[in-house]
């Protein structure tokens, strides 16, 4: 039982988390990221209010403090993407810019990128939130994934599973690719200057696409990722590190979590990391 474990704050907090496009965006199951926010924060007292939205639907970027964009096939990306083009993607930009949490999963992930080139050679705009870029692969990459992550300069691991065709790369898209994701919303894609890192290094698995080792991305308190699982119940850490960033928006910097006793969820989260790690070709070892 979960409820006894946390203290009672005299006045209760009150955060918004943007569900983006839940009927369309869903795959894999990762609405249960939203269920772990909203159990972290109920035992912290804190009041986190879940808001839909999805095509057609307005967003108040002063009143958004945690978005959560999951996964979709091509066909629900082209659709999300011309809505995003419209009218979300400058909220969300200027949500972010203001402080506020992300945390974009696979297809959510690549519709926040420059733009994703399908198997088929079309081009699907993305948001530019992250600087970075994505094109279909010749193969799935599927399987447990390990990852050294490292957010405001603290260490720490990832667990999860991937399973995506996609290869996102970090930087300028290649010479020569489509400028049909150079503008949305009539603003430039780059509100003020990049600050995209990757999430973390690969030990088991192959991340954003195989080749240069590196997980996800992370620019100002937004998350891109390819784990599933989903991956906050398997990671704490990272639920606390959004619901953090959330709280110091909306209350000043120095707003700070009561701690939680996580004893069973780093349990799990290390019996996995242990069991992956020993059946992985792991290719770096943790420091």
């Amino acid at each position: 039982m979960h409820t006894p474990r946390s203290q009672v704050t005299a006045a209760r907090a009150r955060l918004r988390l943007v569900y983006l496009y839940g009927d369309l965006m869903n795959l894999y199951g990762d609405r249960g990221n939203i269920i772990t926010l909203q159990r972290r924060c109920a035992w912290r007292n804190i009041d986190l209010e879940v808001v839909e939205a999805t095509i057609g639907d307005r967003i108040e970027p002063d009143k958004s403090d945690i978005f959560f964009f999951g996964g979709g096939q091509d066909r629900e990306q082209e659709v999300v993407s011309r809505d995003l083009a419209l009218r979300t993607g400058e909220a969300i930009q200027e949500a972010v810019e203001d402080g506020a949490a992300l945390l974009a999963v696979c297809g959510g992930y690549q519709l926040l990128g420059y733009f994703f080139r399908t198997a088929d050679g079309t081009e699907i705009p993305g948001v530019g939130l992250f600087d970075a870029y994505t094109i279909a692969g010749p193969a799935r990459n599927v399987g447990n994934v390990v990852v050294d992550a490292s957010l405001d300069g603290q260490r720490h691991t990832l667990v999860g599973f991937e399973n995506h065709s996609g290869r996102t790369y970090l930087g300028q898209a290649p010479s020569g690719a489509s400028q049909a994701a150079s503008h949305i919303g009539g603003c430039p894609q780059a509100s003020g200057p990049h600050r995209t890192v990757p999430l973390g290094r690969v030990l088991v698995g192959n991340g954003n696409n195989g080749e240069d080792h590196f997980e996800g991305a992370q620019d100002r308190h937004a998350i891109g990722t390819y784990l599933h699982g989903p991956v906050l119940p398997k990671n704490p850490w990272l639920a606390d590190w959004l619901i953090q960033a959330a709280l110091r928006r909306r209350l000043g910097e120095d707003a700070s979590l009561l701690p939680l006793d996580d004893t069973e969820e780093v349990a799990a989260h290390d019996t996995l990391m242990a069991r992956v790690l020993r059946s992985g070709n792991v290719r770096t070892s943790i420091r």
